[in-house]
């Protein structure tokens, strides 16, 4: 049974973390870099791990790595050798696996909650190029090339020993698919594959979301099917058009309800009306079995989710 599987077997819900770049902000770490959060890596890791306890004891269950936009050649690109780059990454996992460790050592009622996962984030080609292209999903590479460009990075996750991947704000279709099939040279491993969307039905590619669950639902290893960084007004439908193409468990964590501007690297708008926890109420009443936050949500609105999912 994969890790994720467990946890909906005996709890029904999973609760993700939320936003990780905002909350490194509010600790003071400037992240207007093409290595955004992963650049914390380099100069203040112990930060890292203080955002990721604050999410546990928010209530989630599981922690994501602060690798999205952690590469080899993105690191090697600022004059790191090949080496120290490979272990910055490792790194990611490690920090998360210790104050996992350290914050269930804590716990005094353990059968109230599940055992805590740490979730390898896997950003897609767009983050290293740091281009805005996450949001477009245009990319000249084939699916081929695709793979080869996570082949390295994910081989070095796993190393360190993550309990499953976060595959995450993927764009297209054949990027979804080149790391589906980059699993199955992983035999045991999980991972989840959530994409970015443009509206209720589209994923940023303009291809549309039910179509993509579809190419998806036979790989035994993903392990759910979802969708992240995306404008909360269009996750229930979404919800609607995943379940069209896939029965395997589906995950969200929308951002805040803000826009974000890939040019001015800018916020824009308003945040989303209401409690957070309750939009996540209705999205699990809709269908998503996994849910937390993306951008420019915070250890407030986990609590939120946790308040309902948690309840007796």
């Amino acid at each position: 049974m994969n890790p994720i599987e467990k946890i909906l077997a005996e709890f029904g819900v999973m609760i993700l973390d939320g936003a990780f770049s905002t909350e490194l902000e509010r600790r003071g770490c400037d992240l207007n870099d093409p290595l955004w959060s992963a650049k914390i890596l380099m100069e203040n890791p112990e930060v890292i791990g203080l955002v990721h306890r604050d999410y546990y004891e928010a209530g989630a269950d599981c922690a994501t790595t602060a690798s999205y936009q952690a590469t080899v050649a993105g690191f090697m690109r600022r004059g790191l050798s090949e080496d120290k780059a490979l272990s910055l990454i490792k790194l990611s996992v490690e920090i998360a696996r210790r104050v996992r460790d350290d914050f269930w050592s804590s716990v005094e009622d353990k059968s109230a909650r599940p055992y805590p996962l740490v979730a390898a984030s896997v950003g897609p080609y767009g983050a290293f190029l740091a281009d805005g292209s996450e949001y477009r999903g245009d990319y000249a590479l084939n699916e081929d090339e695709l793979s080869e460009f996570h082949r390295a990075r994910m081989a070095t996750l796993l190393e360190a020993k993550p309990d499953v991947l976060a595959c995450e704000t993927i764009p297209c279709q054949k990027e979804a698919l080149a790391i589906a099939r980059l699993l199955q040279s992983h035999p045991g491993v999980y991972g989840w594959i959530s994409f970015s969307a443009r509206d209720g039905k589209h994923i940023n590619s303009g291809e549309p979301i039910s179509e993509c669950s579809r190419a998806l639902d036979g790989f035994d290893q993903v392990a759910a099917i979802g969708i992240n960084c995306t404008a909360p007004e269009h996750v229930s439908s979404l919800i609607e058009e995943v379940r069209q193409g896939t029965s395997k468990p589906i995950l969200v964590y929308p951002n805040s309800g803000e826009q974000y501007d890939p040019k001015t690297k800018t916020w824009h708008g308003t945040t989303l009306e209401g409690s957070y926890g309750n939009s996540a109420k209705v999205w699990n009443s809709k269908g998503a079995a996994i849910i937390g936050g993306c951008c420019r949500t915070s250890p407030k609105d986990i609590r939120e989710i946790a308040a309902w999912a948690r309840k007796g």
